[in-house]
């Protein structure tokens, strides 16, 4: 599966992809600028605009599957900084890859049991 989250609740994950602009201090884990919104898309306050940008300036130049090859396949979460439940760019990039590639992009929740039974089983694959 492929996940969103923010750095706080899955940055520790090796699954974890940054797709924001700024990391955290320190950031070890795998980076993916290509779905960065630039810092003047940021800077929007209003969501309707933002997402017609966003859109427009970076989702219309990528290709989805050439995404999800890049990142490495559907093991991964999407992270940005934002908290679960407040807007951020990470959830256009889930409605992008439903519209896209008919891929389900749920918000990650360590608390779910069928989350915690995803990164199990990806350890047993890479173990």
């Amino acid at each position: 599966m492929i996940f969103t989250s923010n750095f706080q609740t899955a940055g520790h994950l090796p699954q974890a992809a940054a797709i924001s602009r700024g990391l955290p201090r320190g950031w070890q884990g795998r980076v993916y600028k290509a779905l960065a919104p630039s810092w003047s898309l940021v800077n929007i306050a209003d969501q309707t605009q933002f997402i017609r940008l966003y859109k427009a300036q970076v989702l219309d130049k990528l290709n989805a599957r050439q995404v999800l090859r890049d990142l490495g396949g559907d093991d991964c979460i999407l992270l940005c900084w934002e908290p679960p439940g407040e807007f951020c760019h990470r959830l256009v990039v889930a409605a992008w890859f439903k519209k896209e590639l008919g891929l389900e992009v749920p918000e990650f929740n360590p608390k779910l049991r069928r989350h915690q039974e995803w990164l199990r089983k990806i350890k047993e694959r890479r173990t």
